[in-house]
């Protein structure tokens, strides 16, 4: 095999590999259209995570950050982070649609 013919599968497999990379890096919350900021319409504390449900325009999302005093009614807004569809919290019994892993609240 030629050196030309190796470097372009070489190329190829290097550009396949970054493709699927990429294809399997979790989206974030901005890049799947969901809000970031909105009212905190219930939370609760479980294995050192609060998990939030914020609405924005009608638009439900669920968060889960480091544990932090939040309450009901308060406006924030969250780092953005990824986004895990069908995620089973085991300290709470409960699987969530889709839930962001936030770094935390930018503003209340």
């Amino acid at each position: 095999m030629s050196k030309s013919a190796k470097l372009f599968l070489f190329c190829t497999a290097l550009l396949l590999f970054a493709t699927l990379a990429q294809a399997n890096s979790p989206v974030g919350a901005k890049d799947a259209g969901l809000p970031t900021q909105g009212v905190i319409v219930e939370t609760m504390n479980s294995g050192g995570f609060t998990y939030l449900c914020l609405e924005n325009n009608g638009v439900q999302v669920w968060v889960a950050i480091r544990e932090t005093d939040v309450f009901v009614g308060e406006q924030i807004e969250i780092a953005d982070g990824p986004v895990k569809t069908n995620f089973t919290s085991n300290s709470l019994n409960r699987t969530f649609d889709s839930l962001i892993f936030s770094r935390g609240i930018i503003t209340h």
